[in-house]
């Protein structure tokens, strides 16, 4: 990609100069191609002509991109990083290598798509126009892709069977866009995308909507619908069995008769014994 500016002047010299100061780079920063030589004016009064210079330099934004990333890796103190450059269509993907760089990678690739955002600023500036900057660290990036088209699936899949909406955690509009397409091919299931800026997350449900909630009183464990208060279960109680609900106190005694008094006597013995009185 080349970028150029023509530029006059009463030398070559200061043409060149207003060229370099349109494309705002130094004189030795670019290359010049002279047009027109200047010519006298004769007699110092009729015609003559200025120098016309144009001059241009050869712009590369993957290249511009790599060089900011390994200042950067440089400082983070990874100086032996490869950076392998591989243009695409409207773009390019910096792919990096070397020993212990995979903390490069973050927490779910938090970090990698950090430095892609910056790397990606410096490419468009130096184009000025949209060139979409990748980066990748042993083969992370296609990784990740398969496992965010397993997770939209299976996803789309519950939504179906459960009748209910399930979101997904924040992510950028790469894989949010991923988790899309790919819950496209599962029928009856659609995503959306709900939140803002760095809350922004997809949706997932049934492309019926929910199913309205079961109205059926269910206990605290689930396991069926609760026992009205007070109410006795079926067949009553016993005199042996307490409900469950009652303390363990053992089964209660059976009543026993109460006992008989015994027969009263007609003739009532003395207090005291017999004595009998001497003749």
């Amino acid at each position: 990609m080349i970028k150029e500016a023509i530029a006059t002047g009463e030398t070559v010299e200061l043409a060149k100069e207003a060229a370099c100061r349109e494309l705002g780079v130094e004189s030795y920063e670019a290359e010049f191609e002279i047009l027109e030589m200047p010519t006298k004016k004769t007699f110092g009064l009729f015609g003559g002509s200025p120098a016309k210079v144009r001059v241009f330099i050869k712009s590369n934004p993957a290249e511009a991109a790599a060089a900011y990333l390994k200042d950067v890796l440089n400082h983070m103190g990874l100086p032996a990083v490869d950076i392998a450059i591989q243009e695409e269509e409207n773009g390019a993907q910096l792919s990096l290598s070397g020993e212990d760089i995979g903390f490069i990678i973050g927490h779910r690739g938090e970090t990698l798509d950090a430095l892609q955002y910056l790397t990606g600023l410096v490419a468009n500036h130096i184009d000025n126009s949209y060139y979409r900057i990748t980066l990748d660290i042993g083969n992370y990036r296609e990784k990740r892709k398969e496992t965010l088209e397993i997770l939209g699936k299976k996803i789309a899949a519950k939504a179906i069977k459960t009748g209910r909406n399930s979101s997904l955690e924040p992510m950028n509009p790469y894989e949010r866009r991923i988790i899309h397409t790919a819950v496209q091919t599962v029928e009856g299931a659609k995503s959306w995308s709900e939140g803002e800026d760095l809350g922004r997350h997809v949706v997932i449900g049934p492309e019926a909507g929910e199913r309205p909630a079961s109205r059926r009183n269910f206990n605290n464990n689930g396991k069926g619908p609760r026992r009205p208060f007070n109410d006795k279960p079926r067949g009553g109680y016993n005199n042996n069995k307490l409900p469950r609900s009652a303390p363990n106190v053992g089964p209660v005694p059976a009543q026993q008769p109460a006992p008989k008094s015994a027969p009263k006597s007609e003739n009532k013995a003395p207090l005291y014994g017999r004595i009998d009185l001497k003749k």
